[in-house]
């Protein structure tokens, strides 16, 4: 009996400090905008709420589910009956498509956490030609200043374009510098008439480039013999052997890298201390295992092998070099590997370790 009354006194007891609280009460948690322009930009919805308790409501914090909503609220005390809002905006600026986002409101209610929730579908904004050709070189306006060739094998010749309009009052004879033996470029036509758009074209041919990998190219774009390093285009491409069409025969016979180990920690330096290290590279393939290059990362060095053609069996080792000099904490470097390995054409090593900086000062 005693302990039915004690809980019925506890309960009490709560209901009673509960009703002596704030209690924020809103008249809906929801608003659907429905369809907005992004050309109009941003919307604005206020929720009202009613104090509905005994206590002066404070808002600790509104916070929005992300950035494209902005809360603004009542910050002073709301007196018991009064009332209050909370002003969210949204921003469709580059949001097409439709919307559901959430506001989270922190008071010294009864309820202390309460969920607002906006929505709607935003209409994209027809695209002008300075949106679609965002890239500005003086008079000429690119869709893009990166011309990709992805993956390209070293006996071939692929081509890469991008648009370019010339949104200026004059004739525009775009002319190139910096251009390797191994890129063509051309403006198609040469000369882009005012308010005119023409193609950019780059042809990449990688038997003529004589590498392995990612490369990567930096051609400057002038007009009429005016010269503004700022007028950059950048041609990219990776340069690996196909190997989609060897038989089940040629790939049970084909060679097969290995390392001793891939990686190699070398534990903690002092600033300035050079760190040196071997890889054991075996050929483990029945044919000859070909090391066509070898690439470090900045901050390491890696000398290729003495051999860089190895017989079934043999073994030959990559020597790296790691300083110091300049880095500190926690460091990184990998050395990219690549050989005629048909499934591990593109081998990572790493090289890791801390390198500690003295404290002088006394």
């Amino acid at each position: 009996m005693k302990k039915i009354f004690a809980s019925a006194v506890a309960m009490l007891i709560s209901v009673v400090a509960m009703a002596q609280k704030a209690d924020i009460k809103f008249d809906t948690d929801f608003h659907d905008f429905g369809e907005i322009q992004e050309a109009d930009g941003p919307v604005t919805y206020e929720f009202t709420y009613t104090n509905a308790g005994a206590t002066p409501l404070v808002l600790h914090n509104v916070q929005a589910s992300c950035g494209c909503t902005t809360p603004e609220w009542t910050r002073t005390p709301i007196q018991p009956k009064g009332k209050g809002s909370i002003k969210v905006t949204f921003n469709p600026a580059n949001r097409p498509g439709s919307f559901n986002k959430t506001i989270t409101v922190q008071s010294n209610a009864s309820s202390p956490v309460k969920t607002l929730r906006i929505s709607g579908n935003v209409l994209q904004k027809p695209k002008t030609m300075e949106d679609e050709y965002p890239i500005v070189m003086d008079g000429l306006r690119l869709t893009d200043s990166h011309l990709a060739i992805t993956k390209i094998a070293p006996n071939e010749t692929k081509i890469a374009e991008i648009k370019a309009w010339n949104n200026s009052s004059s004739d525009l004879t775009p002319a190139f510098l910096n251009v390797p033996s191994h890129i063509q470029i051309a403006s198609i036509p040469a000369t882009i008439k005012a308010g005119e758009t023409a193609t950019i074209q780059v042809v990449f041919d990688a038997t003529k480039k004589n590498d392995w990998g990612f490369t990567n190219d930096q051609v400057y774009v002038i007009f009429n013999d005016v010269k503004n390093y700022k007028n950059r285009l950048t041609v990219t491409a990776t340069i690996a052997e196909d190997f989609s069409k060897l038989s089940s025969e040629e790939l049970a016979n084909a060679p097969v890298i290995s390392f001793d180990s891939k990686d190699f920690d070398f534990g903690t330096v002092a600033q300035g201390e050079k760190v040196e290290h071997d890889y054991i590279v075996t050929n483990n393939g029945k044919e000859n295992l070909i090391i066509r290059k070898v690439k470090a990362s900045c901050g390491c060095t890696a000398v290729s092998p003495a051999k860089t053609i190895l017989a079934k069996g043999e073994s030959t080792t990559i020597h790296a070099t790691f300083d110091s000099r300049g880095k500190s904490g926690r460091q990184q470097k990998t050395i990219t590997i690549i050989s005629n390995d048909p499934k591990q054409s593109n081998m990572i090593l790493r090289i890791s370790g801390s390198v500690s900086v003295a404290n002088n000062t006394k």
